[in-house]
C-alpha cells in the first residue's frame, strides 16, 4: 500500500490560513499572507552529436533558484522587522543573516503539518499600507526576505 503522506491522500489536509514565521528558533508571529515559497532548477541546454551522428539537445541541471519570501501581517506596535532591516542597512553583516522557518499548522493550530526552512535570510525591504483617514482598512506591513537556501522540512 502506498504511503499516504507521499500520495496526497492524507486526512491531514493543509489549510492556507494557519501559519507562523520563526527566526533563529523564536516564533515571531502568525501572518496573514506568505508568498515566494518556491524552488526551481535552471535548465542548461547543450547541443551535442550522438553516436548516430544526429544533433540533439541535451538538458542539464544548472543553478538552483529560490523565490524571495514575502510576508504580510496586520500592523502592530512591534519593530522587529524594521530593527532587523536597520542592521542590514548599517552593514552589520556578521549578525544580520539569520535562519528561519515558515510553519503551517493544522486547523486546530496545534500540529505543524508542513515547514519550509530558509538559511542566511535577511529583510531586503519593508513597507506599510498607505494611510488614509477616510478608509476603515486594517494597516498591513509587508517584509521581503531574501535568503541563500529554502528547503521543505520532513514532517
Amino acid at each position: 500500500m502506498a504511503d499516504a503522506s507521499k500520495t496526497g491522500t492524507s486526512e491531514m489536509l493543509a489549510a492556507t490560513f494557519n501559519f507562523a514565521v520563526e527566526v533563529d528558533g523564536i516564533e515571531i508571529a502568525f501572518f496573514r499572507e506568505a508568498s515566494g515559497l518556491s524552488m526551481e532548477v535552471e535548465v542548461i541546454e547543450h547541443q551535442v552529436v550522438n553516436k548516430s551522428g544526429q544533433q540533439i539537445t541535451q538538458k542539464l541541471a544548472g543553478h538552483r533558484q529560490m523565490g524571495e519570501i514575502t510576508l504580510k501581517k496586520s500592523m502592530d506596535g512591534g519593530t522587529l522587522w524594521t530593527d532587523w532591516l536597520k542592521e542590514v542597512q548599517s552593514g552589520k553583516w556578521q549578525t544580520y543573516r539569520r535562519n528561519g522557518s515558515i510553519k503551517m499548522y493544522d486547523t486546530s493550530g496545534q500540529t505543524v503539518i508542513a515547514q519550509w526552512n530558509f538559511k542566511n535570510g535577511w529583510p531586503k525591504s519593508w513597507s506599510a499600507s498607505d494611510l488614509d483617514a477616510s478608509a476603515d482598512d486594517v494597516s498591513v506591513e509587508e517584509v521581503v526576505i531574501t535568503h541563500e537556501g529554502l528547503e521543505r522540512a520532513k514532517s
